[in-house]
């Protein structure tokens, strides 16, 4: 429904009268805060639609100093972020997120310390209401730098140094890499070797935490020899196989911490003459679309991306708008039961 012709742009105390209910309300409902009621929540939209209300951003950042505006960045070069569908998952749903809250996602990639002060002088301008952090390598000081700045973070996956206030949202990524390695000890494996993530990263870490716990719990012995670091990508994925069978000539089952990097695995098993799983049987991380395509269907644990990207979302608009939230969001991964183990 449109404005009678001729009658003034309705205001935001137009539409908490016609709703029946206070400006503050009425504004915490347009801006997405969750400290409304369902009924006021339904009143205060159904409103606004009648009158064809619609926010003065312009006017509304003179007076609040918000962009309406969050920012999510990937601290990762062009190619990893293209190339890796995690980041396009996560992207996707807090995308879809952002939108349904009427806010606009400005995506940024930083792959240098150049780009990340680039990014900071953006952020401290006030051009954004808050930033998305997305694979973050080493310590958290950029995370820590931007809340220093009055601008409210939320990482997606833990953060690097425990106890530092981050907000976090992130997958079971100790209980994931368990379970994976519990599946190639219930069928028989004992030589069991990991290709781990990057271990600067929290996630490279974690994984090869749930690892160990389930040679442990399994009686198996834990071995350094049996542990290789990559990087994330098929290419890396081959590459530490290739070590790691040097290494365990007798391995029988590898845990590999993400999909791409379990493609380059298998790829060097089968130019090595282990068939998988006869002679090696093999659990990826992430359930990315890819992991379907191998020969045989690749066994892994899946990572709830689209919901990541969204509670992530969630955290953040609700940090902007003075809402509290738990510091720690841990989302459960599934396990996916396929051909190569």
């Amino acid at each position: 429904m449109q404005p009678p012709s001729g009658s003034s742009r309705p205001t935001l105390e137009m539409v908490a009268a016609r709703a029946g209910v206070s400006r503050a309300t009425a504004s915490r409902v347009l801006r997405g805060s969750s400290k409304v009621s369902g009924s006021a929540r339904e009143a205060v939209l159904l409103a606004a639609d009648e009158m064809a209300y619609t926010v003065n951003r312009a006017a509304r950042a003179l007076v609040t100093r918000r962009s309406d505006s969050i920012a999510f960045l990937v601290a990762e070069n062009e190619d990893r972020m293209f190339r890796d569908p995690y980041f396009l998952g996560v992207l996707r749903g807090a995308q879809a997120e952002a939108a349904a809250a009427g806010m606009q996602l400005v995506f940024v990639i930083a792959s240098s310390a150049v780009d990340v002060e680039h990014f900071t002088t953006f952020v401290g301008g006030g051009h954004v209401d808050g930033v998305l952090l997305v694979s973050l390598h080493g310590d958290d000081h950029l995370a820590r730098r931007l809340e220093t700045l009055g601008v409210p973070t939320v990482l997606n996956g833990r953060p690097f140094t425990p106890d530092t206030g981050i907000f976090s949202v992130d997958s079971d990524n100790v209980g994931g890499g368990r379970r994976a390695t519990d599946v190639l000890v219930a069928r028989g494996a004992r030589s069991i070797g990991t290709i781990t993530g990057p271990l600067d990263m929290a996630v490279g870490q974690d994984r090869l935490s749930g690892y160990q716990q389930a040679l442990v719990a399994a009686g198996l012995p834990y071995r350094s020899s049996a542990v290789v670091e990559g990087d994330f990508t098929v290419e890396g994925g081959a590459e530490a196989m290739a070590r790691l069978l040097e290494a365990q000539p007798d391995l029988d089952g590898v845990f590999v911490a993400s999909d791409l990097m379990a493609l380059g695995a298998i790829r060097t098993l089968t130019e090595r003459g282990r068939r998988v799983p006869a002679d090696v049987a093999v659990v990826g991380f992430d359930d990315v679309r890819e992991a379907q395509l191998t020969t045989p269907p690749l066994t892994t644990l899946r990572q709830p991306l689209d919901e990541l990207g969204r509670s992530m979302t969630r955290v953040l608009l609700a940090r902007i708008g003075g809402d509290e939230v738990p510091q720690r969001t841990v989302l459960p991964t599934e396990l996916v039961r396929r051909g190569t183990a």
